[in-house]
């Protein structure tokens, strides 16, 4: 597995596991933050080697998307 994103923000990391998952691109989510502040820590998604240039792709592409 390879990890692919590392964000504090959790609403951008399953927004992003769900654009992969329905590109056919399964996905490990790690949730590393602090269950009493969540503004400690991490959330990082992970996807299978023969994947990641896929992946990697799909999320340069939505981040053109949401530029103005």
């Amino acid at each position: 597995m390879v990890k692919v994103l590392s964000t504090e923000n959790p609403n951008k990391a399953e927004i992003t596991r769900q654009m992969l998952e329905e590109n056919n691109i399964n996905v490990v989510l790690l949730n590393k933050q602090d269950s009493s502040y969540l503004m400690f820590g991490s959330i990082e998604l992970y996807v299978h080697e023969e994947q990641v240039e896929e992946a990697m792709n799909l999320l340069k592409h939505s981040e053109n998307e949401q530029e103005p």
